[in-house]
């Protein structure tokens, strides 16, 4: 029987251990406080690619259908729910700000493909003595670098990047989750950024129950 959905709103995600990008949109549209349903896809199944592929163009999750609006990539979504929701404020209100947020965003959406390779999203798994590969490292000192540089500009303003909760802080999320993951040492300037992330209520929804 095909599932009915109450609200404008659907997110299609993927499984929650694993689908980095799709706690990246989740976490955005929380932000909104819209009404919305979300319909999860495991993955790695047998199935998988044609479920996924009778909602995205992409065949990727997540996806986001608003009414008849289809928006299939983590970023993209961000963009549209900050067009859609503007007084939830997802990118800072200062030009400035705002550019910067954009500009490591970006590069988190489109690099660090070290990372992602050995360092592999698992949301539940903790690895204390795990080896870190060289390949991966200047991954890591380059996102340090991108936090400190947010620490030392806005920590008056607030404990995430900018301050308050913006796309950034969603788009680098999962990366907070892969240090704490894979116990990466970290400087005492983003341990704060740190600890506030993985707090968050939506976070730990997320996080708590794979």
């Amino acid at each position: 029987m095909k599932r009915q959905y109450m609200s404008e709103i659907i997110i299609y995600l993927g499984s929650k251990n694993v689908s980095s990008w799709s706690l990246r949109a989740w976490l955005m549209l929380l932000q909104t406080g819209a009404d919305f349903d979300a319909a999860f896809i495991p993955l790695d199944q047998a199935d998988t690619k044609d479920k996924i592929a009778k909602i995205s163009p992409s065949g990727k999750v997540p996806v986001l259908k608003h009414g008849e609006m289809l928006i299939w990539d983590s970023l993209a979504i961000g963009e549209y729910l900050a067009e859609t929701f503007p007084h939830v404020c997802l990118w800072p209100e200062d030009s400035k700000m705002r550019a910067h947020a954009r500009s490591i965003s970006c590069e988190m959406h489109s690099g660090f493909q070290m990372l992602r390779k050995h360092l592999p999203f698992d949301a539940q798994g903790r690895f204390a003595n795990y080896i870190i590969p060289a390949a991966a490292l200047p991954d890591i000192a380059r996102i340090i670098d991108i936090w400190t540089d947010c620490r030392q500009r806005y920590a008056h303003k607030g404990s995430l990047l900018f301050g308050k909760f913006t796309i950034a802080d969603a788009m680098f999320a999962p990366v907070v989750n892969r240090f704490v993951t894979y116990n990466v040492a970290i400087p005492e300037i983003i341990q704060e950024y740190v600890d506030t992330v993985m707090a968050l209520p939506e976070m730990k929804m997320w996080c708590h129950d794979v």
